[in-house]
């Protein structure tokens, strides 16, 4: 097995996944301020929490959106293991065709949820990422990586929301019991889960427009699976897109050394 770290802008996800087998997916905070040690230790506590062996793990691969912690996480889980942990990034062979005005600019998240998706499931694909932010990934029947979009997150736009109304506040991402709000929280609970549904779904419709044929549509990241049940569209919820694809490229650059 692998240890496989996405570091997000608001959460770390932690997994150890082989090629049949997901062992555990766990999420902790991400703090820029954290030293080596402390990640160190929140790592070696979640491995201990699922039993997991050091000795067990062949290797790690980390994607990050946070350069500024990118590096500090690398040594501590070299600490860990005692093994190489490789960083996605250039150099590292991904198979992926990228073709946007500036491939290097592709976030490392986006990198591994398209080699996943694209590995597991028919193509032309359309994959949404709902974190921190909402983003949208688009493979075309070529297996090409065209392009996608980039939205505020749900919770981002929840707490844009209160923080700006003073009178508004603890709202919870969840079913309302109606669609037609009859007070302030049912109201901004069904604004924020059904706004964001209908952006899921009506960013479908013109994509598969643009497109010119239907695509299989996949959500993953840590909201996924709250928004994407009300969704009219048929969406494929896969939770551990991420770490399928940084299994699939850890893979392929650990074969060719």
């Amino acid at each position: 097995m692998i240890l496989a770290i996405d570091i997000g802008n608001t959460n770390i996800v932690i997994g150890c996944i082989r090629e049949d087998k997901t062992y555990f997916i766990e999420r902790i905070s991400t703090v820029r301020t954290k030293t080596e040690l402390e990640y160190a230790v929140d790592i070696k506590t979640v491995l201990d929490i699922y039993g997991i062996d050091k000795k067990d793990i062949r290797g790690g691969i980390i994607s990050s959106v946070v350069p500024q912690i990118t590096n500090t996480a690398r040594r501590a889980a070299e600490k860990i293991l005692g093994k190489q942990v490789l960083v996605l990034g250039p150099g590292v062979k991904t198979g992926l065709n990228i073709l946007i005005d500036q491939p290097g600019q592709l976030g490392a998240d986006l990198v591994a949820d398209a080699v996943a998706g694209i590995a597991c499931y028919p193509v032309p694909l359309i994959i949404f990422d709902l974190g921190t932010a909402t983003t949208v990934s688009v493979i075309d029947a070529g297996k090409n990586y065209i392009g996608g979009m980039i939205l505020p997150g749900v919770r981002i736009s929840l707490d844009a929301l209160t923080e700006r109304a003073s009178q508004l506040g603890g709202i919870s991402i969840e079913e309302p019991r109606r669609v037609i709000g009859k007070n302030t929280v049912e109201c901004m609970k069904s604004g924020i889960l059904y706004g964001s549904t209908g952006a899921l779904d009506g960013i479908i419709d013109r994509i598969q427009e643009e497109l010119g044929e239907e695509a299989t549509v996949i959500a993953t990241g840590g909201l996924a699976g709250k928004v994407v049940p009300y969704c009219r569209h048929r969406i494929l919820l896969d939770e551990e897109l991420m770490l399928k694809g940084l299994q699939i490229i850890y893979n392929k650059n650990m074969q060719s050394l």
